[in-house]
């Protein structure tokens, strides 16, 4: 699961937003600069963090739902081939066409020779 994402900024400039409306509600620098435009942004702001923590939410969401299917679907592999396996035979061509190893073609393990002990 993805952690959430808080904002510094945003929550700095809540804090400023609200200083500066004790200084003066309808205050005005110039140049578009007006607390009502400010809280316009830090709105714009926290609605596209909601957005995207919901969407980070949907997201966790369905990788567990693909992790789940994946997992179903690596089973469903296994008992096919045991399937192919029981009906043909563990030495059979089917069997290896559904992409398991015949019995045939398995290599041996090979014994390592014991050392000697030197005296």
């Amino acid at each position: 699961m993805r952690k959430k994402r808080n904002s510094v900024v945003l929550e700095k400039a809540d804090q400023r937003a609200s200083a500066i409306s004790s200084i003066q509600a309808d205050l005005d620098l110039g140049n578009g600069l007006t607390l009502e435009a400010y809280r316009a942004a830090i709105d714009s702001v926290r609605e596209k963090q909601q957005h995207y923590n919901a969407m980070l939410s949907s997201v966790d969401q369905l990788y567990s739902q693909l992790e789940d299917e994946e997992r179903a679907l690596r089973e469903m592999s296994e008992h096919m081939l045991s399937g192919v396996k029981a009906r043909f035979g563990r030495d059979s061509y089917e069997y290896e066409m559904a992409g398991g190893v015949r019995h045939s073609e398995r290599k041996r393990p090979q014994r390592k020779p014991k050392a000697v002990a030197a005296s």
